[in-house]
């Protein structure tokens, strides 16, 4: 989804940091083989994810929804070189695709990938993170942050994504609507939690960045 008119998100995007020749593969690949390509983060907020992990320095990244790797990898770009990056899918046909690209990367063996619900995955990582990034189904958005938030270091980031939901959050809501009731859950569970500090950014589908005291 783009909020910005045409011409000035081609600016953005023209004068920001070119998407790496890898990810540029991956996407072609997800494109040609993969049912909803438009599920990719996509090149200009891959350079987002991108940055704001080259900021934190994690040493600990823990991703809900890894789709074809691309959020993986950009994630991973900023992983101390001794850290790691956990990454949660459901979708068993997708494990060799992500595997085949996390394997070309210079982070293959900082990724973990894990197959099944986060639901249950979640609560068996004895962890804690620095950096979540949870882009995953969302009825479950506000099941994944009571999980997560006790597993977040002070000062852990938590990246949310889809959060302005194709615009629907602002749009009269059909009951039978349960994505998009959920993610007015989420936004709202984030604004009033007293544990984080929350600002939404209107980056491609709503980008939501919260800070844990």
């Amino acid at each position: 989804m783009y909020f910005l008119p045409e011409k000035l998100d081609d600016y953005v995007v023209a004068h920001s940091q070119e998407e790496p020749e890898l990810l540029r593969q991956l996407t072609r690949e997800t494109y040609q083989k993969i049912l909803q390509p438009i599920m990719l983060s996509g090149p200009y907020q891959g350079r987002v994810l991108s940055m704001i992990s080259k900021l934190i320095r994690p040493k600990s990244i823990l991703e809900l929804g890894t789709f074809t790797g691309y959020s993986t990898l950009c994630l991973a770009e900023g992983l101390q070189s001794d850290g790691v990056i956990h990454t949660i899918d459901v979708n068993e046909e997708l494990v060799d695709f992500q595997q085949k690209y996390f394997d070309k990367s210079d982070y293959g063996q900082q990724i973990h990938q894990h197959l099944g619900s986060a639901i249950d995955i979640i609560p068996m990582l004895d962890m804690t993170f620095d950096l979540v990034f949870i882009d995953a189904d969302k009825p479950n958005y506000v099941n994944y942050f009571h999980l997560i938030i006790d597993k977040i270091k002070t000062g852990g980031i938590i990246l949310s994504d889809n959060v302005l939901w194709h615009g629907k959050v602002v749009e009269p809501v059909d009951e039978k609507d349960l994505s998009t009731k959920a993610v007015l859950e989420f936004n709202t569970l984030l604004k009033k939690d007293n544990r984080i500090e929350t600002v939404l950014l209107p980056i491609r589908d709503g980008l939501t960045i919260c800070r844990k005291k």
